[in-house]
């Protein structure tokens, strides 16, 4: 029997405002929405960019503290080129830029609105 094979993962992000996540994913990082199951008052959408597909579910701030947020890790093409485009754009926090790491990529990392974790890499050209 032939083996099956993963094909994609699409993370589940939690959100205190969904609405105010899509316009942070869409406005600022370039994603597009493909849905969402309220026009007024999301509790969950699907965003995209690229061959990327996030998922962002509402979840009840009194019940904050006990939702862990997830690091994500982006592979791009060319980390400089998404830094460029990103700078201008009220994302990054004061200790953002693109670095070399000793496990061998090149990055940048911030948080979205709702302190859930962005990483963006390529990883470096064996010495």
């Amino acid at each position: 029997m032939e083996r099956a094979k993963l094909q994609a993962v699409n993370p589940v992000l939690p959100s205190r405002d969904v609405r105010a996540a899509v316009e942070f994913y869409v406005g600022r990082l370039g994603f597009s929405l493909q849905f969402q199951d309220s026009a007024t008052e999301p509790r969950y959408a699907v965003l995209g960019r690229d061959g990327v597909e996030l998922h962002v579910q509402w979840h009840d701030p009194a019940d904050w503290e006990a939702v862990e947020r997830p690091m994500l890790r982006f592979v791009v093409s060319d980390v400089q080129a998404l830094f460029e485009e990103y700078k201008d754009r009220g994302v990054f926090h004061a200790r953002t830029a693109v670095r070399e790491t000793p496990w061998r990529t090149r990055e940048f990392a911030f948080f979205d609105r709702d302190q859930n974790g962005l990483t963006f890499y390529r990883d470096l050209e064996p010495d």
